[in-house]
């Protein structure tokens, strides 16, 4: 019979602490009541359903989503080398990972027309190609992806890394091959800390806004998307954009209840 596990009671508070721990909390909150307080609640159905924002909506869907699909196909690979591999660079790698995470938006747009843009490093290649980034929807794919993309990568890395060696090794010597070890021994392991990766991907990517504006541009039905849409809204209707607003925090909102807590490693 299984025995059921015995929780230790947690040890009461510093009352040190108590206090900051409570301004903190009020910190954060405060902000977000604000936005359910001032939502015009009886036109809420209304605001939401105008075309305007139906379309940015489904625009958002669409980028946000062709964006998790990229850092999937890029990000996966990169987490398992840097988790499973040591190459020269590899803590460059790393932080060049790490950097969209904390760089000004505006600044990783800038970097995006550098980088991608026509009169940017790869801008001639792509033109050549007949790729053009900047102010198309593709762009605005690429930009959500940029900032996005780091979230994957760090979730999917530790999970990567706190799996011991010795399960793959045991795969190995039983005649398995690197991607029927990945397949049917490593990526079973990780599944949840991939799909925690994925969805705050997801999530990170549909509230993009910075580095989308600079390097797509605001067309609509090309690349504004729905933080683009509040940006308009709240120069001619603020009512509107506190209730697109109140939409987009249910989704991050969301998002996280759905993980609780599971890209920290905690379950409960």
């Amino acid at each position: 019979m299984r025995r059921r596990a015995v929780r230790r009671p947690r040890p009461r508070p510093p009352a040190a602490l108590v206090l900051p721990a409570v301004l903190c909390a009020a910190f954060l909150a405060v902000p977000l009541a604000g936005v359910l307080v001032r939502t015009p609640w009886p036109e809420l159905a209304g605001q939401l359903a105008s075309p305007a924002v139906v379309r940015a909506f489904g625009l958002s869907l669409l980028v946000s989503g062709w964006a998790l699909l990229l850092s999937l196909v890029l990000g996966v690979p990169l987490a398992w080398l840097l988790a499973r591999t040591d190459f020269p660079g590899r803590a460059l790698v790393r932080s060049l990972v790490l950097l969209p995470m904390v760089l000004p938006p505006s600044v990783a747009g800038v970097a995006l027309l550098h980088g991608f843009g026509r009169g940017g490093l790869l801008g001639g290649p792509l033109e050549a190609l007949g790729v053009a980034l900047p102010f198309s929807t593709a762009g605005a794919v690429v930009a959500a992806a940029f900032v996005a993309m780091p979230f994957l990568v760090i979730s999917l890395e530790g999970a990567l890394a706190g799996i011991h060696p010795r399960y793959e090794e045991a795969a190995a010597t039983m005649g398995a091959t690197l991607p029927q070890t990945l397949r049917y021994v490593t990526l079973p392991m990780v599944t949840p800390s991939l799909a925690a990766g994925a969805a705050l991907c997801w999530a990170r990517a549909l509230g993009e806004f910075g580095a989308t504006i600079t390097f797509a541009g605001n067309l609509p039905g090309v690349t504004q998307t729905l933080p683009l849409q509040v940006y308009l809204l709240l120069q001619s209707d603020p009512a509107a954009a506190t209730s697109v607003s109140l939409l987009l925090l249910a989704v991050a909102a969301a998002v996280l209840i759905a993980l609780r807590g599971r890209w920290l490693g905690h379950t409960h």
